[in-house]
């Protein structure tokens, strides 16, 4: 037993024997530094592992990471897709639906198919008027179900048809017969009267025995588009006349049309294109109304069969009017003689008074004397920028147009001789 020694305190353990007894005996371990380790060890290790968003800690565990290949992952990535795909599909289904059912808001009515007119040129109606309407669809649609080209005529639609059903009407056309009915320019309200009652496929409502002005304007509810001078008028001509209210023009309607139909659509036309143009008119007209404009437009319409000389015909009336000259006009005088007329114009019919005589009364006369075409009602509500007062004929082919009586009876004499040198030249009884 050794004496204890300052160096070698009895309260502490002796070192040499320690660490004797530590080299003796490996299988004891100072538990302390083992521990040491081991923590320092884990710390090493979270200081390799990459960095992730989102770390779950749960006491001394590590952080768990989130892997892309994880398969939670691809199905979550999968379940946004398909949400994607079946919202897609629902707004194409959507988009179907509407294209081929939904509906435009309007009432029952008849529609007028023109010649020419194709099914696809009916399209932009339906995309203005549907939403989510896709042409595409729709000429998918028409390509796979319809067979027969789209006929001219009229046909009647439901109330707030859908595209489908527009089409399969349509598509009946081929087994309607059309009827042919010509209006020609410059004719009379008269002539389209008598050329419908000629019409075996016309089925007649108005223009019956015995219908007159009165009666034919009241039976189609036209007679509040006439000025009261022409309603109350005692001239048998003027009184309720509803001429140049009618588009001139070709048209096909199915076969057992009414006349009413076919006289309502023509006024519709005529009446959509006078307003048309009124609105866009020139300033400074000498017109007071659109009807005004209508009569003025029927006397340019038989004065010229040129389509570049309406507007110049056009100034030469829009000047007189404004100097107060009498318009002085042919076709005006061969209306007001009615039935009278026999191809000639003498120097009596020049000088009878007569409500249309626009040799005799100052302005326009009382009613239009014809049918006028569209392009005579724009040419009158935009004349040509010329002076010109006079025009006369030729005798080649169209008019010359001058500003001075001189110039104007210069002209006339230019006319008559070509006259006679085209009769010198025709062999006798032609």
């Amino acid at each position: 037993m050794s004496t204890p020694t300052p160096e070698n305190p009895d309260n502490k353990p002796n070192d040499s024997a320690s660490t004797d007894s530590t080299q003796s005996n490996p299988e004891i371990v100072d538990s302390s530094r083992v521990e040491s380790t081991s923590e320092r060890d884990a710390t090493d290790d979270l200081d390799k592992a990459p960095a992730t968003d989102v770390s779950l800690i749960s006491g001394g565990s590590k952080p768990r990471r989130y892997k892309k290949d994880n398969p939670s992952f691809f199905m979550q990535r999968g379940y946004q897709i398909l949400l994607v795909l079946g919202l897609i599909a629902a707004f194409l289904l959507v988009m179907v639906y509407q294209t081929l059912f939904g509906r435009i808001t309007q009432p029952a009515q008849k529609v007028t198919i023109e010649q020419g007119d194709t099914y696809y040129g009916l399209l932009p109606q339906w995309q203005q008027q549907i939403p989510l309407f896709s042409a595409s669809i729709a000429k998918l649609y028409i390509k796979s179900q319809v067979d027969a080209p789209l006929h001219a005529g009229i046909y009647p639609l439901p109330e707030n048809p859908t595209i489908a059903e527009a089409l399969h009407i349509f598509g009946q056309g081929a087994k309607v017969a059309m009827v042919k009915v010509q209006v020609i320019e410059g004719k009379t309200a008269s002539d389209l009267y008598q050329n419908l009652r000629d019409n075996e496929g016309i089925v007649k409502e108005v223009l019956v025995e015995g219908a007159d002005n009165a009666s034919i304007a009241k039976a189609l509810d036209l007679a509040g588009i006439l000025p009261e001078s022409v309603t109350t008028s005692d001239d048998p001509i003027v009184n309720y006349n509803l001429e140049g209210w009618f588009t001139p023009d070709t048209y096909y309607y199915g076969e057992g049309a009414t006349d009413t139909q076919v006289l309502t659509d023509l006024y519709k036309r005529q009446q959509q294109a006078l307003t048309e143009a009124w609105e866009n008119r020139a300033p400074d007209l000498p017109y007071d109304s659109p009807y005004q404009a209508l009569i003025m437009a029927s006397i340019i319409e038989k004065e010229t069969s040129v389509a570049d000389e309406r507007p110049l015909v056009s100034a030469v009336f829009n000047n007189r009017l404004k100097q107060s000259m009498r318009l002085q006009t042919d076709p005006t005088i061969i209306y007001g003689m009615g039935s009278r007329y026999d191809g000639n114009i003498r120097r009596k019919d020049i000088d009878e008074k007569t409500g249309y005589n626009t040799y005799q009364i100052d302005g326009l006369p009382p009613t239009p004397i014809s049918l006028p075409s569209p392009a005579s009602i724009e040419a009158t509500l935009h004349p040509a920028d010329s002076e010109a007062l006079y025009f006369v004929a030729t005798g080649t082919g169209g008019h010359k147009f001058t500003n001075s009586l001189s110039e104007h009876n210069k002209a006339v004499q230019e006319y008559l001789k070509a006259m006679r040198e085209k009769k010198s030249q025709t062999p006798p009884g032609e």
